[in-house]
């Protein structure tokens, strides 16, 4: 590399790194990535807005809803459930929820709103994922 080439080199990656301090300059780091506060939304000293994958009245007592990977059942008036949409006999996206079971469309596997095996080929229930009620909405965690 020839000298010009790698002063030009050099004066491009200063000029980099002084553009990116600038773009955080002044802005506080989110613990563990916590999306930051909206001074327009947010009251201050509030806790972030948190973001629902579903509301509650979407999902019918006896049923549930598949959203983004997750399926989220109300087995009984006010209590809420989550699982992966993933079935557990071979991998398939399990593809509604009908007449109070989840139904995978590849092999005929049911599962009960609780997660459980209702009818295989699948020999266990599926994976649990955590969600919880804030307000109307239901979210992960």
């Amino acid at each position: 590399m020839s000298r010009q080439k790698l002063i030009a080199a050099a004066g491009l990656g200063a000029a980099a790194t002084v553009l990116s301090a600038c773009a955080t300059y002044g802005k506080e780091p989110t613990p563990g990535g916590a999306p930051a506060p909206n001074p327009e939304t947010d009251a201050p000293g509030a806790p972030p807005t948190v973001q629902g994958i579903a509301n509650t009245a979407d999902i019918p007592v006896g049923s549930g809803l598949i959203v983004d990977g997750v399926v989220v059942t109300q087995p009984s008036e006010g209590v809420f459930a989550g699982f992966s949409a993933v079935c557990t006999h071979a991998g398939c996206t399990v593809s509604e929820v009908v007449d109070g079971t989840i139904v995978c469309p590849c092999h005929g596997s049911r599962f009960n709103l609780d997660g459980s095996v209702a009818n295989g080929p699948a020999s266990r229930p599926l994976d649990t994922r955590a969600v919880s009620v804030r307000g109307d909405s239901i979210v992960l965690g």
